[in-house]
């Protein structure tokens, strides 16, 4: 019987086209927000999965419009009752259900303290949508599952939107044109040989770099959630400074490339890893030691990163349930996490 999460994961191509077209207008109005307000620099404000998709963000920010990001704390509005000064700034928050207390208390106070504030949210009317300036209906439809997937994906797509918009990049507008087309590829990619090497393996690593990082961070996540495996998220820059200490014959590695200036680095890490024994499988054709993993080529480096998600996705699902788990609902987990 097919279970929510996978239905869920075969969505998100259509998913990605209904935002597209649904929210087209918000996502210029936003675009337009942020043009006007020339940010001197922009706060992500999320947790857990939406967390992973405001690092996304911040490097897709960053690399494109020359700005920095920041990931802010949202206890510091719901717990610590600090007044940051945001007056010359833009806020992003991110939640699927828009209603977790702490991420609607720090929004509401980004908003107060005069940041230009977007809300990307699964949820409208929602706290989350009336805590923002400019609230965006992510338009993922009802995830059941309680692992965020096609929410996640939905979210990246719609800050990428708004950062086409905002910058007027023409090949990232296109890039992110053409992603439910990326993705309807992407969603049919095998990776179950990683599987075999996983054994009985009670702990991995996941690397990456960039935007990479981000999907890095959200695939461990996701081992937890679903599988009840310890892994860990690591650029693979940072692995090198103690945590590859670890990394002994059959320590199972996946490391995410995308097609970036930051390929090289990390496949370097990847067939390094190789050497010391460790089971490394990599999404890039220049390994010499790691495996290969397919992967979809969508022609800009930002796209390619996210894209990478989709077969990971496939294969978590996949594994989830071959060690007699329920990936549909996650031990000691439910759907909406409310923290304060």
């Amino acid at each position: 019987m097919q279970t929510n999460m996978r239905r869920e994961i075969d969505e998100i191509p259509e998913a990605a086209a209904r935002l597209l077209d649904g929210s087209a207008d918000a996502l210029k109005a936003a675009g337009a927000a942020l043009k006007a307000k020339d940010p001197a620099f922009l706060v992500t404000i999320a947790r857990g999965s939406s967390d992973h998709a405001a690092l996304f963000l911040k490097y897709a920010i960053e690399l494109t419009a020359g700005r920095p990001v920041a990931s802010l704390g949202p206890s510091l509005a719901s717990i610590y009752g600090a007044n940051l000064k945001l007056g010359g700034a833009a806020a992003i928050a991110i939640s699927q259900s828009g209603k977790s207390p702490d991420i609607v208390a720090m929004a509401q106070s980004a908003t107060h303290a005069g940041a230009a504030s977007i809300a990307l949210t699964n949820t409208v009317p929602s706290p989350i949508a009336e805590a923002c300036t400019h609230p965006l209906d992510i338009l993922a439809g009802p995830e059941l599952a309680v692992a965020a997937t096609k929410s996640y994906v939905n979210s990246i797509v719609a800050g990428l939107a708004v950062l086409g918009e905002w910058t007027g990049d023409a090949a990232l507008k296109r890039a992110v044109a053409d992603l439910p087309n990326q993705f309807a590829k992407a969603v049919k990619l095998d990776w179950q040989d990683f599987a075999a090497d996983l054994g009985e393996a009670e702990s991995l690593y996941v690397l990456g770099r960039g935007p990479a990082l981000a999907i890095a961070s959200e695939a461990a996540l996701k081992f937890k959630e679903t599988s009840g495996m310890h892994a860990e998220a690591y650029s693979s820059a940072e692995v090198l400074h103690g945590p590859v200490a670890l990394v002994g014959a059959r320590f199972p590695v996946l490391a995410l490339a995308a097609r970036d200036a930051a390929e090289a680095s990390v496949v370097e890490s990847a067939d390094g890893m190789s050497t010391k024994g460790a089971v490394v499988h990599v999404t890039s054709a220049r390994a010499q030691k790691a495996k290969r993993l397919s992967f979809v080529e969508t022609g800009h480096p930002i796209t390619d990163a996210l894209t990478l998600i989709l077969p990971f996705y496939g294969f978590v699902e996949a594994w989830s349930r071959s060690r007699g788990l329920n990936p549909d609902a996650p031990a000691s987990l439910k759907k909406v996490t409310e923290t304060r």
